[in-house]
């Protein structure tokens, strides 16, 4: 049975149960004195009590998604191969090629996932589960992609959509972006009323080593994170969807270390992510016990934590050409106070908004009011792309790339926005 699969959970909360009404019958039986009743009433607590913890710790995971698996809850970490067979499953129409950078995976929880896409793909999108390979940073990360109505109509068989890569907290998953700040379900309420882009949107996870919290951070002689979010799943998405090439379609989005990692992915590779969104993120990476060491030691390692402080970046960098979207609370997060030195600190070319709270916490609640107008803000970043796939070369969704060079322009689905308008949200400080 899966770690997260509800029957292992339902299986352990019976043997809980069992295991506190066995002790409550056989209590009387080890109250006598001696060394066998002694162990016999200390082996009956020991056991009820794993019992409770593994079922509390069952269901906590499953809402959570903490870990996927137990290979990841064992730290058994696999490394991408060369080549990777296909599975097949309801979930994804992805991956029919042999060895592709984007494979079709089990349903990963999205088939717990309330208010998602049902019916016809041209009349209410699509919402595919898959595994993501990185082909330099070797990892395997899961994944869960949203493609728009537009994308499976046809008169947009050939044009390309613009990229959100929204990116989970830590620890947590892609379960958290799908059914608690319910990413799809709100993208698709937006398309549908006009108040956003057709866009295409890849949720992630932050860290492509779990257990280990990697932060986006290409560690020296360790998982190479960085890479993975601004080589590896840019080159899976392009060979697998009809997405932009040119780096004004995408945009990183994230809450909490996943906020920190979209905006590290913005301001260190602006020809990648030309925006970011984070609700609360932090602006430096610190070593601690769910990182290890991220930087390596002596001057260089001194060198390249100072590189992911983002205010010491500010004052002592050119300011990157990007935009950036940043969310706190004024009471109840620690990081407001950061939030607002970031605000004061950016400077042109780089543009940043904001979205302050009179009161909130580090919690789904906060994130939820802020996701919709968060998401708004970043698709009128967006361009869409201009570019289209080659005539003659129509893709089925899913179905790998012909390289060729660009045929003509066709009608896009959605105007760029020239409207950069503010968040409705405080102006910075």
């Amino acid at each position: 049975m899966g770690l997260t699969s509800q029957s292992l959970e339902y299986t352990v909360v019976v043997l809980a149960l069992a295991c506190v009404a066995a002790t409550v019958w056989l209590w009387p039986r080890l109250s006598r004195r001696g060394v066998r009743p002694v162990l016999g009433r200390l082996g009956a607590i020991v056991v009820t009590q794993l019992s409770i913890v593994s079922a509390l710790a069952l269901a906590v995971n499953s809402s959570f998604q903490f870990y996927g698996s137990w290979d990841e809850l064992l730290g058994n970490n696999e490394k991408a191969p060369v080549s990777v067979n296909a599975g097949d499953g309801q979930y994804a129409s992805v991956g029919s090629l042999k060895g592709g950078l984007v494979q079709p995976a089990g349903p990963q929880g999205l088939d717990q996932v309330t208010g998602l896409p049902k019916g016809p793909a041209d009349k209410v999108g699509k919402v595919e589960s898959v595994r993501i390979m990185g082909r330099r940073s070797r990892a395997i990360n899961p994944g869960f992609v949203y493609l728009p109505p537009q994308y499976f109509q046809q008169q947009f068989r050939r044009q390309r959509f613009p990229v959100m890569v929204v990116i989970s907290g830590y620890p947590g998953g892609i379960m958290n972006l799908a059914q608690h700040l319910q990413v799809p379900q709100n993208a698709g309420r937006l398309i549908e009323q006009g108040r956003m882009q057709p866009t295409v949107i890849v949720m992630v996870r932050p860290t492509i080593a779990p257990p280990r919290d990697t932060e986006c951070v290409d560690v020296p002689g360790g998982p190479q994170a960085e890479t993975f979010f601004t080589q590896d799943l840019p080159e899976a998405m392009k060979s697998a969807y009809r997405v932009g090439r040119d780096p004004s379609a995408w945009g990183a989005f994230g809450y909490s270390s996943g906020g920190t990692c979209s905006l590290q992915l913005a301001m260190r590779n602006p020809k990648i992510y030309t925006s970011a969104v984070s609700l609360s993120g932090d602006y430096a990476i610190k070593d601690d016990l769910t990182t290890g060491s991220l930087f390596g030691t002596g001057e260089a390692g001194a060198q390249r934590e100072r590189e992911h402080d983002l205010l010491w970046r500010l004052a002592n960098l050119p300011a990157p050409q990007v935009s950036a979207l940043v969310a706190s609370s004024r009471k109840g997060e620690p990081g407001y106070p950061d939030t607002m030195k970031f605000l004061r600190a950016a400077k042109a070319p780089m543009t940043v908004d904001s979205i302050i709270l009179p009161r909130g916490s580090h919690q789904f609640a906060t994130w939820r009011r802020e996701v919709v107008p968060a998401l708004e803000w970043q698709s009128r970043q967006l361009t869409f792309p201009q570019d289209t796939e080659p005539a003659g070369t129509e893709r089925k969704p899913g179905q790998a790339p012909v390289n060729g060079a660009a045929g003509p322009e066709a009608p896009a689905a959605s105007p760029s926005p020239s409207d950069r308008r503010r968040v409705e949200a405080e102006p910075r400080g």
